[in-house]
This record gives structure tokens, C-alpha cells and sequence, in this order.
């Protein structure tokens, strides 16, 4: 994602959460940690390691009530972005149609693969992001 404070869901004192612009998983999100040398899971702080826990806890509990997944995958991987953030992505084991876009997660029951030619219309990535901002304490 190039310039996603755009993207920006909610800030937390260590970590920023995102929507994620390929919406191919319907309410996917980026963790972004907000320290500027972070670079490996491993390598979080106990207040970052503590408060990601929350951050995960109630950002489920918002796709929940946005969009009712199936399950959730976390993905923290860094293979392409050298600093520390993670993927939060909703499971679904049926379509979901939401702003006139039916969602299908093609690859429920496996990994998780990005359909890079997925395009989710800004209006609609606008939506996505109020909905999980609205439900996200």
C-alpha cells in the first residue's frame, strides 16, 4: 500500500489499523506498528506484543458485527514491506454481498492467497472502512 493514512481505521499507541485496498477478503485490514525501527514480530516490545492483543480482539469483534465472518486468518510475514505490521483477514465460507459487490472467498478452507486483480472501487473501500470504524470501540 503506498500512501494508506487515507486507509486509517483507528490509532492505538503502538499500532495503526488500516483497511486494506484489495478487498478480494471482505473487511481485510493492516496492523501497521507505529514505532518507526520496528521490524520483527519477535522483536515487539511487551507493550506492543500486550496491546496488539487487544487490537486484535476488538478488531474481530467489529468485523463480527460489520460482516459476520466465518473465521479469521493473521498473517504477519514482511516478505515485500520491511517493517512490522500484519494482515487481519475475515474467512468466509459463503458469498457476502455488501455495497453491491458480492464477496467470495474462493479459497475458504486453505491459506489465504491475494487475488492481486481483485479492485475494490474507492466508494466502496470508503464503506468497508466507516463500517469497521463504526463497530471498532
Amino acid at each position: 500500500m503506498s500512501d494508506f493514512s487515507k486507509y486509517k481505521i483507528k490509532a492505538y499507541n503502538h499500532w495503526g489499523v488500516y483497511i486494506h485496498e484489495n478487498q478480494g477478503y471482505l473487511g481485510r485490514c493492516v496492523l501497521w506498528c507505529e514505532r518507526e525501527d520496528a521490524l520483527d514480530l519477535a522483536d515487539a516490545t511487551p507493550e506492543e506484543q500486550k496491546e496488539l492483543f487487544t487490537v486484535l480482539k476488538e478488531l474481530r469483534e467489529a468485523s463480527q458485527k460489520s460482516f459476520n465472518p466465518d473465521w479469521f486468518n493473521y498473517a504477519f510475514l514482511g516478505n515485500e514491506t520491511r517493517h512490522l505490521h500484519g494482515h487481519f483477514i475475515p474467512r468466509y465460507s459463503s458469498e457476502k454481498e455488501f455495497a453491491g459487490i458480492v464477496f467470495k472467498d474462493e479459497r475458504w478452507g486453505h491459506n489465504y492467497r491475494t487475488d492481486y486483480d481483485f479492485k475494490t472501487p474507492e466508494e466502496v473501500l470508503e464503506k468497508i472502512r466507516l463500517k469497521i470504524k463504526e463497530n471498532l470501540s
